[in-house]
């Protein structure tokens, strides 16, 4: 069996808890996002686009999201108003994967929005190739409108979802997987 398929079967995401050191190089990172650009794009549309949250923009993400939790939730709990403020803190560096659709008379927004996840996907494969481990998480803010327009997303647009990135700090273990046959029918 070739490298590429061992890879893929063995491919797990890493909790950004788990996340430690430095993140990817500009290089490395630039080579990350040309590979999440390289999905099927029906109509060569690119309905999609991708939001770099390093350094300090962690730390201001996370302002903005306890921020919203706050004004929205008054009676927030401190601790979940820390835990909505780090939530960017534990991997060195987060992708947003933006679903971006757009008028096309041929390709339907749900097409356009399966092109996104699998950007964000080939995100997840290409840093994990690249030797960091990588999580694909969502998360309220992920859904809360006022939180997506903080982050610089027009009213059309929505979140596929965060790509945590960083250097697994410990051994990953995998889950269990569902069995094929459970999933698959014959027509």
């Amino acid at each position: 069996m070739s490298e590429i398929i061992d890879f893929l079967r063995t491919r797990r995401s890493v909790k950004p808890r788990d996340m430690s050191g430095a993140g990817p190089s500009p290089a490395e990172l630039e080579t990350i996002l040309t590979i999440g650009a390289r999905v099927p794009d029906h109509g060569k549309i690119a309905p999609w686009r991708f939001i770099v949250f390093e350094g300090d923009a962690r730390k201001k993400a996370g302002e903005i999201f306890a921020q919203v939790l706050t004004k929205k939730n008054p009676d927030a709990s401190e601790q979940d108003i820390a835990k909505a403020r780090d939530a960017f803190m534990e991997a060195p560096l987060v992708i947003a994967v933006v679903s971006s659709t757009k008028p096309h008379p041929k390709v339907p927004p749900w097409e356009q929005q399966l092109s996104a996840g699998a950007s964000a996907m080939n995100i997840v494969t290409a840093t994990t190739a690249l030797g960091y481990g990588a999580n694909w998480l969502t998360g309220w803010f992920a859904f809360d409108r006022d939180v997506l327009t903080a982050l610089g997303l027009k009213p059309e647009e929505q979140l596929a979802g965060f790509v945590h990135i960083g250097k697994s700090a410990k051994p990953n273990e995998d889950r269990p997987r569902p069995a094929i046959t459970d999933l698959v029918t014959r027509f």
